[in-house]
Formats: structure tokens, C-alpha cells, sequence
């Protein structure tokens, strides 16, 4: 879960953008909230969300909750819709505060327990954030990430990794501990030189609409280089708005802007972007249905 979103400029951020043009073969959001309501929003309807998301091409959905009450509700829309798959984990900002609450073990029990569920694939999003949490906090992020990689490994399913500002620190903790069979890579915001690192450690990398901002050529070099067996696609909603609408409200329905900028920086075409993320994500999570 990010932060970011940036500013708007000569629009209304509540109007939401039109839906684009619908994309040539199915693709699936491999990172959503949408248990998150922005700025005072109401909640999304999930309904509507699968709905205006299937009419532009992306038919599946990973919704990730990382506090206690979104992986309740995560675990409980895996069961109702076949178009959504779960994860679940304890964000890296929410460890600092279940720790004073003297929660966090128990916390950890119950994150254990819905990450068996079959329609959970995705233990995460975990890692670290050096941004809103300070110094002080980096201690226990250290220890919930380690035992959330453990976890993964335990059960068998992917680790989805939230780096903010704090690459080398995850890095060096996943290869200490051994990452698991399958690691993602969530909203990627490294440099080439990391991107090549991760490819070669056989990571999966994750790209939200960050990569279509000007300012984001870095990311974009970075992107040039993941072979289209490792690369996928989010949203990270309902933050990173892609360009143009960039401060708006993400949804999934926006993927589409996403991907077609990814084509164009990886120099191929978006039928076959669509094929290798499809593919990528039914390897590493299993079918939806």
C-alpha cells in the first residue's frame, strides 16, 4: 500500500477518469485495495469495481489486506467473487503500533491463520518502510518481515513485497533469511542495477502507474530490462493513478493505462505484454476460478 498519488492539475480528482479503450486479451490486477476508502470516499463497491474493471479487460483481481480487519474482508471477498483472489499480511507501518498495543503476537496468529486460506495465495504486502516509519520502528519492521518471509515458505504461497525507501535492507534480509519459491516484487520503485538483482535472484517484478509518470524515466530504464517472464502489473489502489489522471482515485479499470506504457517501454506489442502477465500471474498464484 502506497502513499503517493501526486497532484492534479485543471481537474476535478473527484470526478473519476473515463474507462480507456478495453485491451486485446485478459490481464489480472496483481495488487489492489479495495477495502480502502480515499480521503472521506466511501467504500468501493466491489461489484461495480469487478464489473467496470472486466468491461476494459482485466478480469481478475489480487486484493491484498494488510491490517487485521482488511484481511478479514479480503478472506471473506475471495470466498463470494471468482474474479478475486486474497493476501494478507501485517503492513510494515501498522507493526510499530501493534507492538506498543502489546498486540502484535496475537496479530500474527490471526494473519496465520487466514494466509491458509485457499483462496489467500499472497502472503504480503510486508517488507519495510523507511518513510513513515522513523529509525525507532526499523527494528521490529526487521523482525515481522523475516517472519512473514517464514511464513510464505511454511505454506507454500507467494511473498508480496512493499520496499519503500529501504532497498538495500531488503535485499540483504531476504537474502539472509532465503526468499521464498515465489517473490514479488510490489509497486517496483528500484533502479536498473537493483532490477537486474532481482531478475537474477529470479524475482517477479510489479509495476503500478508510477512507471507512465514524466519523472519516472529511472523507472522506466529499470522496466526495459525485466524479461517479460518476470514482469506484472497493479494498480496499488486506490493510490498511483497513472498519467493522465494522475491524482485521481485508482481503481482497477485503469490497468489498461498502465500496461500499454509498459508495451511501448519494453518494445513490444500489448497483446503480448497481455499474454506474459496473464501467464506470469496464473504461474505464481494458480487459476482464479
Amino acid at each position: 500500500m502506497s502513499d503517493g498519488g501526486g497532484t492534479t492539475i485543471g481537474r476535478d480528482r473527484q470526478a473519476p477518469p473515463p474507462l480507456p479503450d478495453p485491451l486485446p486479451l485478459p490481464v489480472p490486477d496483481n495488487h489492489t485495495h479495495v477495502d480502502i476508502a480515499r480521503d472521506g470516499e466511501p467504500r468501493p463497491d466491489l461489484g461495480e469495481v469487478i464489473r467496470q474493471a472486466r468491461a476494459v479487460g482485466v478480469d481478475r483481481l489480487m486484493q491484498i489486506g494488510c491490517d487485521l480487519e482488511a484481511a478479514r474482508w479480503t478472506v471473506e471477498q475471495a470466498v463470494l467473487h471468482p474474479e478475486v483472489l486474497g493476501g494478507v499480511a501485517l503492513h510494515p507501518n501498522e507493526v510499530p503500533a501493534l507492538h506498543e498495543a502489546g498486540e502484535l503476537q496475537a496479530a500474527y496468529a490471526e494473519i496465520e491463520r487466514l494466509a491458509q486460506h485457499p483462496r489467500v495465495r499472497v502472503v504480503g504486502e510486508t517488507g519495510l518502510d523507511y518513510f513513515r516509519t522513523g529509525p525507532e520502528g526499523h527494528a521490529l519492521q526487521h523482525e515481522s518481515f523475516r517472519w512473514h518471509i517464514d511464513l510464505a515458505k511454511r505454506l507454500g504461497k507467494a511473498l508480496q513485497i512493499h520496499d519503500r525507501d529501504s532497498h538495500e535492507d531488503v535485499l540483504r534480509i531476504l537474502a539472509e533469511e532465503g526468499a521464498p519459491e515465489v517473490t514479488v516484487m510490489h509497486c517496483f520503485s528500484g533502479d536498473m542495477a537493483m532490477a537486474r538483482e532481482c531478475v537474477d535472484r529470479g524475482y517477479y517484478l510489479s509495476f503500478s502507474g508510477t512507471v507512465t509518470f514524466k519523472s519516472a524515466k529511472a523507472l522506466r530504464d529499470a522496466l526495459s530490462i525485466v524479461p517479460l517472464g518476470r514482469v506484472l502489473v497493479e494498480t496499488d489502489a486506490p493510490y498511483l493513478t497513472p498519467h493522465p489522471y494522475r491524482g485521481a482515485t485508482n481503481a482497477p479499470y485503469l490497468v489498461p493505462l498502465t500496461l500499454r506504457a509498459m508495451a511501448t517501454t519494453l518494445n513490444v506489442d500489448v497483446p503480448t505484454l497481455c499474454r506474459a502477465v496473464s501467464d506470469n500471474a496464473e504461474r505464481i498464484y494458480g487459476g482464479w476460478a
